[in-house]
């Protein structure tokens, strides 16, 4: 593949130009490295890597994170008992 927006590259042609492969990583988003013809690695961003591996947030996180986090929030129950099934 010789055009700008490669993302996929040969492992050989990825040793040779690695810092081509980073920065396109960075720039450009993942770049994948094939082995024999099939996906074998991929390089990332480090930023992106961060986000990839970072722990998953809570439920109680995520709610206080929300942008609706402090506005109040009424609930009511349902006064409805269903309707009757026969068994």
């Amino acid at each position: 593949m010789q055009n700008r927006t490669r993302r996929q590259w040969q492992l050989q042609d990825a040793k040779n130009r690695l810092s081509q492969v980073v920065e396109r990583a960075r720039s450009q988003g993942p770049q994948t490295i094939t082995l024999r013809g099939k996906p074998a690695a991929v390089v990332v961003a480090f930023e992106e890597y961060l986000r990839l591996t970072q722990p998953p947030l809570s439920l109680v996180e995520f709610l206080q994170r929300s942008p609706l986090s402090g506005m109040e929030l009424r609930v009511e129950r349902s006064r409805d008992t269903g309707r009757e099934v026969d068994l």
